[in-house]
């Protein structure tokens, strides 16, 4: 019994619905009763009850009387129940069940996928008669009561009489057409409402965070009854199996409309990205994806908890999803290291085991990013059976591919293998942004795809964001800003998509294998189809960015430009000459470097030799300088000190002979000689440049920790530890921003002082190497000057936002002409079904209800943005690339959407500037400088 006990006692179903009679129906050839008997007990192991098979005693008939038979007034069975209950109890048996449990899982799958096709039809069926309350208007002519079953809702329990349709022989069938589903597939004691599971499969998906646990103590406290955890188990089971009938039959309507061929999702998740048309402007990029891997949907094993995982064979994945064997065929691209050493302690910040590797110190990407390091340090504790997921997603932010990865860290299989896979369906000229895809780039070209990237053109890069976090000459290369027809693109899409997915992890970190897939399966589909209906306020608010970016920028650089007497194309040579520099720059050789250690150990003796004159003139003095009652204490203090002193000297004497060894020096130094003049000012260049790393080194650290402030889902605990850690830093800012001032206004000419307001912001990154490398005074060089500088980067902004202009007249055009076809073939294709599918053809009308709201919305904006002034792309539909339809080009043609069906606030749609929609991030960079000045006042 479940959700409280019915006071009336469950009736038999024997008529129609009993497992006995399915047997028999099917046991044409007559079964005897004994495999009969055998298969009900193989039946009870999936009653819904934890205490149905553990402690039952188990009667078999006595050999040769398997044929004992059932009159038809009944009670024979009960008799010889009774009987051998007594017999049992009077010599003490107790049987022992040797079965298990482990598979009860994959017995009642195989329960529920007998009937799935007929439950899929009956849902149908049901969905047809739906009378848009979620309970179905019933035939009228069904009078045989089958059984009384006790049936939850959302706004009622009770037991409720099931009436049976011809021709059904499942339980489960009958259920459905009635509008419920059973929690076990043959003999279910319970149901829950078809309207309960679909309420709850959208409160899901729009808040991942509510589990089915939360949906069972909402319904008992609304039907006033206490909660038992095997409450949870039953709806689990009814809505697993609900979810597979919801995917069947997308399956039946993608089947009818054509849409079932590989890789068909992919290609039509976002007509913005791959609705490609006839005739349109060619792009720089005929498509842009970011990549990254995020260890938050962790999944613990089974055995770490001392148990055995139950059979699961059950795959709820779509061609989303890249297999393990898609990914290890990558598995062997990247040689790890020889011999290397486990870190004594672990970073207690993340969940990766760090493996120490050779870096060298020039490797400042691989510094910062642990998944730009070597394989050895992508390591993962053994717990984990799955250890997070890598994905691709599009620059509108839909998910297009996903892959497991499987107790390791962000190894280099998993992007090859996704880069791999992107080539197959989308071909060349792909722009991907990865946050190590300076890194990644080596990586990729020592692997087997490299042959192929080169054909294909892809390119590499670094997101936005995290690219400040990269040094100079990997930005000039690597970022977005200074790669041409990028256009605003950020390339930080997967960090919006893990913003949300990270909700996803209290439910799925104790889950199965394939409830943790089904959890991640429905919020992707879901927020897919969130991005869709979101697609046509991106677009909007882009163009009005990058018109808005392209009216300031010309006016500044207008100014600038007749200040300084340059044109645009020195813009170009600013940009290559301060690249060629930083390209030209080395580390200082070995020998360079012990000759700056060496005039550094010169100083110090004579600093030690200072210390010890002074010890001994001390001690000389204390018997005049101290009273006789303190001459004991005295004597011992300087005796110390002169011992102290005395030590430092030899080691100072030692170090300084060991480097002159080393050097082949004849004769020592002095503050006089030519080369301790050279070398002195090479020493004071190394206290400069470790100021400048310590300086550097805090800042990045602030920028990590200002992405982990703003990160959705971060608790309030962690939020006020970060921020009471950021203004602990800002505070260790100032301090190391004073020694470095100190420092640079030593060097020979003294650098300029840095100021706070300099520092703060995320773009001065990138300067940071400047410094660093500026041995040489190059102030006097053109681009080394801020305000040609600041002016270059205006430059670069306002060609990207041109590029913007153009990528969003390309998407503007593909999104109105996918609207039209889809419209026209939805209409189509439902037409066809009317009269070969009639309840699939109502579930297609049903869906598309939807899609032509959000359409109707899309063409609104569309509409609005093609009024305005400033539009230069070309209005109307297109005719999509390869297609045989003759489409109209030129005005307005009919969208098949209906306009009434938009919302009532779209109508000033184009004159409301501040229109935003949910998380959107467009600015997200900018609050988060806003934020770090608002900390630091």
């Amino acid at each position: 019994m479940a959700f409280g006990i019915l006071g009336g006692k469950f009736l038999s179903f024997l008529r129609v619905s009993s497992p006995i009679v399915l047997l028999r129906k099917n046991n044409k050839g007559g079964m005897p009763y004994k495999e009969d008997r055998e298969a009900i007990e193989q039946m009870d192991l999936d009653a819904g009850h934890s205490d149905n098979d553990v402690d039952a005693v188990s009667h078999i008939v006595p050999p040769g009387d398997e044929g004992f038979g059932i009159s038809h007034e009944g009670g024979e069975f009960e008799v010889f129940e009774d009987l051998a209950d007594g017999l049992a109890q009077s010599i003490g048996y107790r049987r022992v069940d040797h079965r298990t449990r482990r598979d009860r899982i994959e017995i009642q799958t195989g329960h529920w996928e007998l009937q799935m096709d007929r439950l899929v039809q009956a849902f149908l069926d049901f969905r047809l008669r739906d009378g848009g309350e979620g309970t179905p208007i019933s035939p009228g002519n069904l009078t045989n009561v089958v059984y009384d079953i006790e049936v939850v809702d959302s706004f009622f329990r009770r037991s409720e009489a099931i009436h049976a349709f011809p021709g059904d022989l499942y339980p489960n069938e009958t259920l459905l057409r009635h509008g419920y589903l059973g929690c076990s597939p043959l003999q279910p004691m319970l149901a829950i409402s078809v309207r309960a599971l679909s309420t709850y499969r959208q409160t899901h998906r729009t808040s991942p965070r509510f589990s089915i646990e939360a949906q069972c103590k909402t319904l008992c406290h609304l039907h006033n009854v206490p909660y038992f955890p095997y409450l949870s188990t039953q709806f689990s089971a009814a809505y697993d199996a609900y979810l597979e009938i919801c995917r069947r039959v997308d399956h039946q309507i993608n089947a009818a409309l054509g849409y079932d061929a590989p890789n068909s999702r992919l290609l039509r998740s976002c007509p913005a990205c791959f609705y490609k048309l006839e005739g349109e402007p060619e792009l720089e990029f005929s498509s842009f994806v970011s990549i990254d891997g995020n260890n938050s949907l962790k999944r613990l094993g089974t055995t770490v908890r001392g148990l055995s995982e139950r059979i699961d064979t059950r795959n709820s994945l779509s061609d989303r999803w890249l297999t393990p064997e898609e990914v290890d065929r990558f598995k062997d691209e990247v040689k790890s290291r020889p011999s290397p050493k486990q870190a004594d302690e672990a970073d207690d910040s993340d969940d990766w085991v760090d493996i120490d590797g050779e870096l060298t110190g020039s490797m400042k990407c691989v510094d910062r990013w642990r998944n730009a390091g070597p394989e050895e340090r992508k390591k993962m504790f053994a717990l984990f059976d799955e250890s997070g997921i890598f994905i691709a997603s599009c620059r509108h932010r839909v998910v297009l591919l996903v892959c497991d990865m499987i107790r390791s860290g962000e190894l280099a299989k998993y992007p090859l293998a996704l880069i791999n896979k992107l080539l197959d369906i989308l071909g060349s000229k792909i722009g991907c942004a990865y946050d190590i895809g300076c890194a990644f780039a080596t990586t990729i070209e020592n692997s087997s795809l490299s042959p192929r990237i080169k054909e294909e053109l892809l390119r590499l890069m670094v997101g936005a964001f995290h690219g400040h976090a990269h040094n100079r000459l990997c930005q000039l290369h690597w970022h977005p800003l200074y790669i041409p027809g990028t256009g605003h693109t950020e390339g930080e899409g997967c960090e919006h998509v893990f913003s949300s997915s990270n909700d996803l992890a209290r439910g799925t970190r104790h889950a199965t294998g394939f409830h943790r897939h089904q959890a991640i399966e429905e919020h992707f589909n879901f927020w897919d189809e969130d991005k869709y209906a979101n697609l046509s306020q991106y677009l909007q608010n882009h163009y009005r960015e990058a018109v808005a970016a392209i009216r300031t920028l010309e006016a500044e650089l207008h100014i600038i430009q007749e200040e300084l007497g340059i044109a645009d194309d020195d813009f170009i040579k600013y940009f290559e000459a301060e690249k060629a520099y930083l390209q030209g720059l080395k580390e200082p050789s070995p020998v360079v470097t012990l000759k700056g250690q060496y005039v550094k150990a010169l100083i110090d003796l004579s600093q030690c030799k200072k210390e010890w004159i002074d010890a001994r003139a001390a001690a000389n003095s204390v018997f005049t300088s101290v009273a006789p009652a303190n001459i004991h204490t005295a004597i011992a203090r300087v005796h110390r000190r002169v011992d102290s002193a005395y030590a430092k000297l030899q080691n100072a004497e030692t170090l300084v002979g060991s480097l002159e060894e080393s050097l082949n020096i004849e004769e020592r130094w002095t503050e006089a000689s030519p080369d301790y003049k050279e070398y002195y000012q090479q020493n004071v260049l190394t206290n400069y440049t470790k100021a400048l790393d310590e300086l550097e080194r805090l800042v990045v650290m602030r920028l990590f920790e200002l992405t982990k402030m703003s990160t959705s889902g971060t608790g309030y605990k962690l939020r006020r530890q970060i921020g009471k850690a950021l203004q602990r830093r800002s505070e260790a800012i100032r301090n190391a921003l004073a020694r470095y001032n100190t420092q640079a206004a030593r060097l020979d000419p003294p650098r300029p002082a840095l100021s706070w307001k300099e520092i703060v912001d995320y773009t001065f990154l990138g300067e940071f190497d400047l410094l660093r490398h500026s041995r040489a005074d190059i102030r006097s060089e053109p681009w080394a000057q801020p305000a040609r500088r600041e002016a270059t980067v205006k430059y670069f902004k306002l060609c990207r936002a041109r590029e913007e202009i153009v990528c969003l007249n390309v998407e503007i055009r593909r999104l109105r002409t996918s609207i039209q076809d889809e419209a026209t073939h939805f209409e189509t294709t439902a037409s066809l079904l009317a009269m070969s599918n009639p309840p699939l053809c109502a579930e297609l009308r049903r869906k598309s209800s939807l899609r032509a709201a959000i359409n109707a919305i899309h063409i609104r904006r569309l509409d609005a943005i093609e009024r305005q002034p400033y539009f230069t792309g070309l209005r109307g539909v297109g005719i999509r690339l390869g297609s045989s339809e003759s489409l109209a080009v030129s005005g307005h043609q009919d969208t098949g959407c209906d306009d009434s069906l938009a919302m009532d606030g779209e109508n000033s749609i184009a004159e409301n500037d501040n229109d935003e929609v949910g998380d959107d991030g467009d600015r997200e960079l900018e609050r988060i400088t806003e934020f770090v000045l608002t900390l630091t006042d």
